[in-house]
């Protein structure tokens, strides 16, 4: 990465990307960060995100309910499994609980990469996002759909020869076809050591038809897609891996936290597996 000493402060990056964002047209990325109670988003987004609850209220336990699995699951790869290294494809505009900042609070040495291919993520991430000393934490501009181009950029900072944790958080919805989003996954575990892991959650069908109705509508309003899958077709990207137990469930019934509200499922399912 650049030399800090020579870069424009956390302050001036941020006003930046605030100033080259486009405030007039809701962004992805942004309405979810809303939806996560972040403070990175406009009233544009805000709208579109009111208007989508208005709709179906259960999408911000969805989003809240993502990231509350996605701590739990970098909790358990680092302090039960080992894991020192992690590769955070997709990973959308920062906000509480951050895959660095959970694995290094257990382990300051922790070596994590994030990657998206939108401009403005990488530009708020750099501004936000620090590692401790001991460890690193990178920013990749780079495609899911191109992952030879995200192994190379990762191997910069991870050595791929130690395992490594491969995190795909509520991004292989925006792969419409299945073939395609099953050789992406399988081009990117292959990368992986004996050792490494495999975290996948997205949106799901079978659970929550209310949820399906109102993604459907989204999707058919002309909005880039998001598309649910069923339970099995979300399995089947464990493929030929050790799942970790309870398996691919609904997120809120994955390793639960103690003394925690009862949880109950929702249409969004996720996993944790191995690789042999």
């Amino acid at each position: 990465m650049s030399d800090p000493s020579a870069a424009p402060g956390p302050a001036a990056q941020h006003k930046a990307a605030q100033h080259r964002a486009d405030t007039s047209v809701p962004h992805s990325a942004r309405i979810w960060n809303y939806w996560l109670g972040g403070k990175d988003n406009y009233p544009v987004d805000e709208q579109a995100g009111d208007a989508y609850t208005a709709v179906f209220p259960g999408i911000v336990t969805i989003a809240r309910s993502s990231r509350a699995f996605l701590r739990r699951t970098v909790t358990h790869l680092v302090a039960e499994a080992g894991v020192r290294q992690f590769l955070d494809v997709g990973t959308g505009l920062p906000t509480a609980e951050n895959t660095h900042e959970v694995a290094q609070r257990i382990a300051p040495e922790a070596r994590i990469v994030y990657v998206d291919n939108d401009p403005m993520v990488l530009t708020h991430a750099r501004a936000l996002l620090y590692s401790t000393p001991e460890g690193a934490t990178a920013y990749v501009d780079g495609d899911v759909l191109d992952p030879d181009a995200v192994l190379a950029a990762a191997a910069e900072t991870l050595d791929f020869e130690r395992p490594v944790a491969l995190i795909l958080s509520n991004i292989l919805g925006h792969i419409p076809d299945d073939d395609r989003a099953r050789a992406v996954v399988a081009r990117l575990v292959d990368a992986l050591p004996s050792g490494g892991y495999l975290s996948v959650n997205d949106g799901s069908r079978g659970t929550d038809p209310e949820f399906e109705r109102a993604q459907d509508a989204y999707n058919e309003s002309g909005a880039a897609p998001y598309v649910l899958r069923t339970i099995d077709r979300i399995t089947s990207f464990f493929d030929g891996m050790e799942l970790v137990e309870p398996g691919v469930v609904p997120v809120p019934l994955w390793r639960p936290e103690a003394g925690a509200p009862s949880p109950e499922p929702i249409g969004e399912h996720g996993g944790l597996a191995r690789k042999p």
